[in-house]
């Protein structure tokens, strides 16, 4: 096999006219054609398993799929007829539906270090929602973020941080504060400058590295004892960890969680969940003011929920999260293998948690470099396989971790010759992918 460039005028043709009539050109900017090399951008046809198809009719390995939501596989057959079934009996009615009932107390059943849960569509509500709730409980307004995870919400107390910040008052900008991942003494003294005015932490428990050893238990008491809530954002740990999330797998539980991505299998369904005492604020049984937690017409969508039971039932049943961890660490290896005979093992790094892994490029002096990053997903794509990162689903087969192996060897091959020659231009075919988060251009 060898990674050539697939010639794709049917996807940069689509990719055109996406952009006349969606800004940005997807509806998602981590999926924008600026995210891949230049006229090297699948616009997708349909995927099936760990495969898609482009519309140019190429089939591609695929990682990363649905930025992380589909962990099950495309078109997953249990959850499609879980899906199918619902769908002949209605999506969305006037009053709550049996399912809404049966799918949170399934969701409690898979978490139980939560008392309640409210669902929504997307992460970003669900987040947003547990930030104005601490900020409810305390009556602080100061929202504290690990500055080292990079994204929380679409919303201005997050984006506001970003550097697409246009359009966001700085009076809101200010609001929100940062830490650093793992510091206890940071955010203790990030609560003695801000004394009394911070209303929660936000982070993610783990991302590309593992806590260390009592860090996530510290940063829960020391939050308690400035009168502040933790919030644990588990829309990647979630499942992918455990089925319970980071919090199931360290045993440390948060006041308030959030669940998304893996729910619904690629359908639209996320989940804020917590402590009864502090989810009831958005509810009737309590003499407080009451909060407007989550309310969306499509929050409860009964399709949507009938995809995440039966997305819940297979990680239990078959023991995903175990097989998400194996295919991630034979990948993991298998790469690490390929670089290190091309002799490139010091710059194309794989690191993260075996099943959420993603990879580095650097330059000939080890810094982080999107030129590099250019050149490995042209050869990546060429090759056949789609990937911005290596984060896996456990519908990959041994066949396709041993190709997805080939492939990476070929493209570290070129690497090579791209870093002797102390530069990758001939070989990125037009300018560099961008990242997502940009002032401008």
């Amino acid at each position: 096999m060898t990674t050539t460039d697939r010639p794709l005028p049917r996807s940069n043709e689509l990719n055109e006219r996406l952009h006349a009539v969606v800004p940005g050109g997807a509806h998602t900017y981590a999926k924008g054609d600026d995210q891949y090399p230049e006229n090297l951008a699948p616009v997708i046809s349909h995927g099936r398993g760990a495969h898609v198809w482009d519309v140019d009719g190429n089939e591609y390995i695929e990682y990363g799929s649905g930025l992380r939501a589909v962990s099950l596989g495309h078109a997953h057959p249990r959850v499609v007829e879980a899906v199918r079934t619902q769908l002949d009996r209605g999506a969305n009615f006037v009053r709550p539906s049996a399912i809404e009932l049966e799918a949170a107390e399934r969701f409690l059943a898979t978490v139980p270090t939560a008392d309640m849960v409210k669902f929504a569509k997307n992460g970003s509500d669900v987040t947003t929602a547990a930030v104005r709730l601490a900020r409810a409980v305390t009556g602080r307004a100061v929202v504290a973020i690990c500055r080292d995870h990079p994204f929380f919400s679409t919303d201005d107390w997050f984006i506001g941080t970003t550097p697409m910040s246009a359009g966001i008052p700085d009076t809101i900008t200010g609001l929100t504060v940062s830490f650093p991942y793992g510091d206890l003494a940071a955010v203790d003294e990030l609560f003695r400058r801000h004394e009394g005015e911070i209303a929660c932490l936000v982070l993610e428990a783990a991302t590309q590295q593992e806590p260390p050893a009592g860090y996530l238990a510290g940063l829960r008491d020391l939050v308690h004892r400035h009168g502040a809530l933790l919030v644990f954002d588990e829309m990647i740990t979630g499942f992918r960890w455990s089925a319970a999330g980071a919090q199931g797998l360290y045993g440390v539980v948060p006041d308030l969680s959030t669940f998304g991505k893996a729910l619904g299998n690629g359908f639209a369904v996320s989940a804020l969940a917590g402590r009864r005492e502090l989810m009831e604020r958005g509810g009737f049984h309590h003499d407080d003011d009451r909060v407007f937690l989550l309310s969306s017409t499509h929050g409860a969508e009964a399709h949507s929920l009938a995809a995440a039971m039966a997305v819940m039932d297979t990680y239990a049943e078959e023991g995903v999260t175990a097989r998400l961890q194996e295919l991630g660490e034979r990948l993991a290896a298998g790469v690490r293998d390929a670089a290190a005979g091309m002799g490139v093992d010091d710059h194309v790094l794989v690191r993260g948690r075996a099943s959420n892994l993603v990879f580095a490029t650097l330059d000939d002096e080890g810094r982080p470099s999107q030129d590099y990053r250019t050149l490995f997903l042209r050869q990546l794509v060429g090759g056949g396989v789609l990937g911005p990162s290596f984060v896996v689903s456990s519908a990959l087969t041994d066949a396709d971790i041993e190709r997805t192996v080939d492939v990476v060897a070929q493209t570290c091959a070129v690497y090579r010759k791209a870093l002797d020659a102390r530069d990758p231009t001939p070989w990125m075919g037009g300018r560099p992918v961008r990242p997502a988060f940009r002032r401008r251009g």
